[in-house]
């Protein structure tokens, strides 16, 4: 004789797990992942995703070597400097706009990319420029000479007296 009988499961067997069941116990632990990242990722906002560089400030010669009513192009730096009967003062070349270096034009500034233009000031004339072109800080070196400090920008119609 055989036993044609099904044999009961064990209590000491695991349960069998439904569909659905198994499908809610992967969406909860999909959900706990999803907002287990957002908690390390907000732990993350205070320390800055990028190191600052070094301060850009560069001399560009001596006063005397500037007459009074000139402009200078320094083309690396993307600056102008001018110097006027009140002083020594530099203008940022980078457009406000998307970043691209302006040119100088008869009267004022004008983007290449965009058609922006700004007055001789760096005042907005036309264009979709948000803001004027920055005036930067010009300074004097120990040794004498003239410097530009790239990153600090001083109110429009700043002078270094020299």
């Amino acid at each position: 004789m055989s036993d044609t009988h099904e044999q009961k499961p064990s209590r000491l067997d695991a349960p069998q797990v439904a569909r659905r069941s198994f499908l809610s116990l992967a969406a909860m632990g999909s959900f706990l992942v999803a907002m287990a990242t957002a908690v390390a990722g907000m732990l993350r906002l205070p320390k800055p995703a990028v190191l600052p560089g070094p301060a850009r400030r560069f001399k560009v010669g001596f006063p005397d070597q500037f007459a009074v009513g000139s402009e200078t192009r320094m083309e690396a730096e993307n600056v102008y400097l001018f110097r006027d009967d009140r002083g020594v003062y530099a203008i940022s070349t980078t457009c406000t706009h998307l970043g691209c270096v302006v040119s100088r034009a008869a009267k004022g500034f004008e983007c290449p990319c965009h058609g922006s233009r700004f007055g001789d000031n760096g005042k907005v004339v036309a264009g979709p420029a948000p803001r004027a072109l920055p005036w930067i800080e010009v300074g004097r070196a120990a040794d004498g000479q003239l410097v530009i400090y790239a990153d600090n920008e001083v109110s429009p119609g700043t002078r270094f007296q020299v």
